[in-house]
């Protein structure tokens, strides 16, 4: 008769430095014979095993707990393992990403020899680093810098790979904002020397066409002299322009109503033929603090978005609605401004030109481009942000943030 048992024991040493992890087997053996009976005694040293337990037991968490997204593929490149932040970051679910291809998450905006310089490191057992542009699972973007190393065994043969995401959205963002806000002082700089420089014979032309018109009875040459003083004019209000953008500050700072100069724009704009058919729904929340500004250069800034705002609903289908929205609240240490029309929206593709120089969607004759290059300008020289979001062929969004100064 036999009977058995098995165990794990953590022996230690005399000096109580060192532990040994063993796993000890009895056996009692029972002699029939003569009634006798012995032990047979098995210690296994385990203490390796219990070691690398405790290894990926560590790395478990870290690649569970940590907030840079991890993901995990085997040699074919499907992944095996995402972690909860991956999860968060994606939107994907883990049920959904695993035995896929990570491709699922990417954007398609990398070519097709980027992934194959990143195939080529790691295929030769080194590491890859690089900044990709993912996609998430409601479509936005997601930047980060990606950091892919192959997982090795024992035989140097590659058995999987493992990719860890560290988010660079935000230092994207502000790496654009900061390389735009540099283009548009270099332009500024460069618009107040075409201002001077085309002003000067732009005046004398003006002058000549003046003295030609009352010198003249030809009608046909009155017509022509006409048509060149409307370009003048154009040209005129192009340089008035740069000269409000490269020189912000040429009137006094003073505390300044900020509802008052709204309410002052839209009685402006509403003048207008085409805001005739315009609904404005405006909604002022309150009592909003004086701001250190110059009001008319901030109502100007309002006056350019509320007209950009009737362009954009003037051209809808006849008989639509045309509705746009205006609300001002403050919070926290700012005040929002929001500007809201439904009309047809601005293309993915030229909304992060508008607030360019002679950039313009209009008609050659409408627009000169200026508008909200200037009013970016202005709102910068005030320590504010002008911010623009819009749903192609249906409505544009723009929000004007301006600072609460303490007193």
């Amino acid at each position: 008769m036999t009977a058995s048992a098995e165990t794990e024991v953590c022996f230690q040493s005399a000096d109580g430095i060192s532990d040994l992890d063993a796993k000890v087997s009895i056996r009692r053996i029972h002699n029939d014979h003569d009634q006798s009976a012995f032990f047979f005694i098995i210690i296994r040293d385990i203490s390796d095993h219990k070691r690398t337990e405790l290894d990926l037991l560590r790395f478990y968490n870290i690649a569970q707990y940590t907030i840079n997204p991890v993901e995990i593929t085997d040699a074919n490149g499907k992944i095996i393992y995402i972690n909860p932040a991956f999860e968060r970051s994606s939107g994907y679910t883990k049920q959904e990403m695993l035995g896929k291809n990570p491709k699922l998450f990417g954007s398609g905006r990398h070519p097709k020899s980027f992934w194959d310089q990143m195939w080529n490191t790691i295929n030769s057992g080194n590491v890859w680093v690089g900044k990709v542009e993912n996609r998430k699972k409601d479509g936005t973007p997601f930047y980060s810098q990606l950091l892919i190393s192959p997982i090795i065994d024992g035989n140097k043969k590659i058995v999987g790979y493992f990719g860890v995401h560290r988010d660079i959205s935000e230092q994207k963002f502000l790496e654009e904002q900061l390389a735009h806000a540099q283009k548009m002082e270099i332009i500024g700089t460069m618009a107040a020397g075409i201002a001077h420089e085309v002003g000067n014979p732009l005046a004398s032309i003006s002058s000549i066409v003046q003295v030609v018109q009352r010198t003249t009875n030809d009608e046909f040459a009155k017509e022509k002299l006409e048509l060149v003083k409307s370009q003048v004019n154009r040209i005129s209000k192009i340089i008035h322009d740069l000269v409000d953008f490269s020189r912000p500050s040429n009137y006094q700072i003073q505390n300044t109503d900020i509802t008052k100069c709204i309410l002052q724009a839209l009685e402006i704009v509403r003048a207008g033929k085409k805001a005739k058919q315009v609904k404005f729904d405006v909604n002022l929340r309150g009592a909003l603090p004086l701001l250190q500004l110059v009001p008319d250069q901030i109502e100007q800034v309002f006056i350019n978005i509320f007209m950009n705002a009737v362009d954009a609903v003037s051209n809808l289908p006849t008989g639509s609605s045309q509705e746009i929205n205006v609300s001002a609240y403050g919070e926290a240490n700012e005040i929002s401004i929001i500007v809201q029309d439904n009309g047809s929206g601005i293309t993915e593709e030229n909304l992060p030109k508008i607030f360019e120089p002679f950039f313009t969607t209009k008609k050659v004759g409408e627009g000169t481009g200026l508008g909200l290059w200037v009013s970016y300008g202005i709102v910068k020289t005030f320590q504010g942000d002008i911010k623009v979001e819009s749903t192609e062929g249906r409505c544009t969004t723009f929000t004007i943030t301006l600072p609460i100064q303490s007193e």
